[in-house]
């Protein structure tokens, strides 16, 4: 699903792309756009190559590490007119459409390219026009930012969920994360991120899941014993224009700007994925046991602790299966 291309190469489709778009007669339409991720992340190089390539249409201004906008306040900013582009978690999305819950659940999505087909498909067509009738933004794609991971103390072998019976491990706040760490077989514990290296380091809690990318920023890994490559949550935001911006444009500039921004998750993407096989050697070289478990096991049990809970009731009829058969 991803496309293996230079930097050089990004940068030949960002003017061809550009080139795409009629030139603006006056003064061309600003369109800020807000995340929590920082200049460090390769999502910022995401939205630099994106801004790039959309030059000649629209000029995208970019406020990251939450400056302009806090951690899951951007969805109402773009509603309220605002904001024009974000990059939006999709449990916010849930919090106003039920539905969307079920993209939060845990071993929905096996991998980055099974998360793209799906919103490639009919049914993540039917998902994103919910997202625009009933929210007013356009979804112009899912931004993979890593596999959660199960990162633990001690030496116990994690190869189903009854392994993890009784297990302290910190999920972050919230009914949906603590579910989520339920799903799994453990003992969620909530834990502020800051406090997580000392709660490891003390005990107060036997392990963490979060991105590998995440475990090497936090330095987690110096105290850890072992990680556990579950892959229980395919991490993801959505790249989202509002409809107002969206509907301002030629069909197209819509088709061209549409084309940049898959030029643009591709490269994040595959970045991502790279950075993620470099940590897994990385940590194994500093010593810790890094490790597959029985997937198949924590994905049975998993989704059926989510079938069989309240979350489910709001779900399309059948869309489990349809996502686990692409």
């Amino acid at each position: 699903m991803t496309i293996s291309l230079s930097r050089r190469a990004l940068m030949v489709g960002g003017l061809l792309l550009a080139a795409a778009f009629p030139a603006m007669a006056q003064d061309k339409p600003v369109l800020r756009f807000s995340a929590v991720f920082t200049e460090q992340d390769i999502r910022a190089e995401m939205m630099n190559l994106l801004a790039s390539q959309v030059v000649d249409t629209a000029t995208i201004e970019t406020y990251l590490g939450g400056n302009l906008f806090k951690q899951g306040t951007e969805l109402v900013a773009l509603q309220r007119g605002n904001l024009e582009m974000g990059n939006i978690a999709p449990q916010d999305i849930s919090n106003q459409i039920p539905a969307w819950s079920l993209l939060t659940s845990a071993y929905l999505f096996r991998d980055a390219a099974h998360l793209r087909t799906f919103f490639d498909s009919e049914l993540g067509e039917e998902f994103k026009q919910m997202a625009s009738d009933q929210l007013g933004i356009h979804i112009l794609g899912p931004t993979y930012f890593g596999a959660r991971q199960i990162g633990l103390r001690g030496d116990k072998k994690i190869n189903t969920p009854a392994d993890l019976a009784g297990v302290k491990l910190r999920m972050p706040g919230g009914d949906a994360w603590q579910f989520l760490g339920t799903s799994l077989g453990a003992n969620p514990t909530p834990m502020a991120y800051a406090e997580v290296y000392t709660g490891l380091q003390t005990g107060a809690i036997d392990g963490q899941d979060n991105p590998l990318p995440n475990v090497e920023n936090m330095k987690f890994y110096e105290v850890m014993d072992q990680i556990v490559l579950t892959s229980h949550l395919v991490g993801f935001d959505l790249l989202v224009i509002s409809n107002t911006a969206w509907d301002a444009m030629t069909p197209e500039q819509q088709e061209a700007f549409e084309a940049a921004a898959t030029v643009a998750i591709d490269f994040s993407q595959e970045e991502h994925l790279k950075r993620e096989a470099e940590l897994v050697e990385r940590f194994k070289s500093a010593g810790l046991d890094v490790y597959e478990p029985d997937q198949e096991a924590f994905r049975t049990h998993a989704q059926q602790v989510y079938l069989d809970s309240e979350l489910a009731k709001d779900w399309p009829e059948g869309a489990v299966d349809t996502i686990n058969g692409l």
